[in-house]
């Protein structure tokens, strides 16, 4: 019997490891690589705490040198989602009855075993599926992930200890229930942190998941179910199907028992769920929670007195890491014209030093772009810049997919602050500048606000501190994350809450108590220990008659 106020461990952000030749992380790393290129693997789906396989496989292939074949995946069908949302419900109940503590504990072994025996596995899935180079797979896989399964257990307990007060004669207390149905968690390639916290966060609160991630990233999504089911997530619990998206979608936004989705992807797909959802309201047993973080047109706006090597260091770490292809990456640069050329070389001597190539040789800072849709969709763009008047491109504007999906990191320059690539989202390694007068950045920063829908992640560098203060209340609704000399990229779970609104999404914050609390539905219950036993309230009562008879014994 539980009879104690439990207090989880105070959680710490995962130190990243630096993998530097000789390191035992380093071998660790190498051993996991060679284990998984020796093998094929053959990936089911979970449902149910069942591994699932309709041999209807797909082929798992390295961005990187798409010749090589990883594994296979079990590609399911519209009776699989079914199937999904019937374990999930059918293990809803346990799992919500579940003491808290017992969840929180499951969650905290994951993030003991995700820091031990599966680092490097999960890094090196995420490297060789995701095309991500050692760092990059590190700060994702493992810290990121870890951050967000013991931050998690530690904001449960801070939504469980908030408390009403209570009045003389009674007692307040709120309860804080999981939603009443299943959570769909839709995930995206780019991150393993998010595609594992989607549906674990949900999860921890009590509620049952169908997950589906983004095709290219089941080669890491299989290892995170492997170390969901070690830590001891029950049956059930989180269901993993490999489904098209609109099959799926159809489903389980026409199901009654629908009750939220955990979504992280493109802003168009995010506005169809929206709808749909909307326009089948009266289907649910309840109304769904919709969170959501989508597209990004992130910026880096230098000030005059802004410091032009730090400016570079962040264009070319905040645009090209990860090949551009984080929600967050720096997508459009305002530089003052006083700076601008001195800003540019520096990045173009960074360039010049930068390696892309294969994960696996260590040296290479830039890898592949994730698919051969986004190669073309990139290759166009560049393209259309090498053609067009109003844009020059000063660095990289090659590319290349006879082995792997590679394209070099592209500065384009414009003069047109409305151009294109200015406004649209790439999602690879491709920055545009615009080079704007220095007298004029009031004007600018009306640019930087208007530009782009989107309002993910912005930058300002400038060492006027009246500079910051201006731009930081005049894009006060740019960005959802605001970055103040640094680049607009690498939140830390617990220190920096991650979304965006506006086209970003609903600003929902992961890695804070504020995402959490969206998959709860609180319920107050007071107790009177005295209560009453006549209804008459005081007001009711008579007033009593005026005595005129003054002088009883007369004249």
């Amino acid at each position: 019997m539980s009879n104690a106020f439990f207090r989880v461990p105070t959680p710490l952000n995962e130190p990243v490891k630096g993998y530097a030749p000789g390191s035992k992380e380093r071998a660790e790393l190498q051993q996991a690589l060679a284990e998984l290129n020796g093998q094929q693997r053959d990936i089911p789906m979970h449902i149910g705490g069942q591994e699932v396989r309709t041999g209807r496989t797909l082929p798992i292939t390295p961005p990187h040198d798409h010749q090589r074949v990883l594994g296979q995946f079990h590609e399911g069908d519209a009776s699989h989602v079914t199937q999904a949302i019937d374990a999930a419900l059918a293990a809803r109940t346990a799992w919500a009855e579940l003491p808290w503590q017992e969840r929180a504990a499951i969650f905290l072994k994951a993030a003991d075993l995700l820091a031990g025996p599966y680092r490097a596995r999960l890094n090196a899935a995420t490297m060789l599926g995701q095309s991500k180079n050692a760092f990059q797979a590190e700060i994702d896989a493992a810290c990121e992930f870890i951050d967000f399964l013991r931050f998690n257990v530690h904001f449960m307990q801070e939504i469980y200890q908030q408390q009403p007060e209570s009045s003389p004669g009674m007692w307040n207390r709120l309860e804080h229930r999981p939603l009443e149905g299943f959570v769909f968690a839709l995930t995206p390639f780019n991150f393993t942190s998010i595609a594992g916290n989607l549906p674990t966060s949900a999860a921890l609160m009590g509620n049952v998941v169908v997950w589906k991630p983004a095709y290219p990233q089941i080669y890491s999504a299989q290892v995170l179910m492997e170390l969901f089911q070690e830590a001891g997530v029950p049956a059930g619990v989180i269901n993993l199907i490999y489904v098209d998206g609109p099959v799926a979608g159809d489903v389980i936004f026409n199901h009654p028992h629908f009750a939220g989705i955990h979504f992280t992807g493109s802003t168009k797909v995010f506005q169809t769920i929206w709808q749909t959802i909307g326009q089948n309201i009266p289907k649910y047993k309840s109304y769904p929670r919709i969170v959501g973080e989508t597209g990004g047109k992130d910026f880096i706006l230098a000030h005059p007195s802004a410091h032009a090597k730090a400016v570079a260091t962040a264009i070319t770490r905040g645009a090209f890491e990860y090949q551009g292809q984080k929600c967050s990456a720096a997508s459009r640069v305002y530089l003052p014209s006083t700076i601008a050329t001195e800003v540019l070389d520096y990045v173009k001597q960074d360039l010049a030093s930068v390696k892309m190539g294969d994960v696996e040789d260590f040296t290479n800072f830039v890898n592949a772009v994730i698919t051969e849709a986004s190669f073309d969709k990139l290759a166009k763009y560049i393209d259309g810049a090498h053609q067009d008047a109003d844009a020059e491109i000063v660095a990289g504007g090659t590319y290349d997919k006879s082995k792997g999906y590679f394209v070099a990191p592209t500065v384009i320059v414009t003069k047109n602050p409305k151009y294109t690539t200015m406004c649209d989202e790439l999602f690879g390694p491709v920055v545009t500048v615009y080079v704007y007068e220095a007298t004029d950045f009031e004007a600018t920063l009306e640019l930087v606000d208007t530009t782009s829908p989107y309002a993910l992640t912005g930058a300002i560098f400038s060492q006027d501190r009246y500079a910051i203060d201006l731009a930081t209340k005049r894009l006060v609704n740019a960005a959802g994350n605001f970055y103040i000399n640094d680049k607009p990229t690498g939140a830390v779970v617990g220190q920096q809450p991650f979304g965006g609104a506006r086209a970003s999404g609903t600003n929902d914050k992961a890695g804070s108590l504020l995402n959490l609390q969206r998959w709860v539905s609180p319920r107050a219950i007071k107790e009177t220990f005295n209560p009453p036993t006549d209804y008459p309230y005081p007001f009711m009562g008579a007033e009593p008659k005026e005595d005129l008879n003054l002088d009883k014994g007369g004249f």
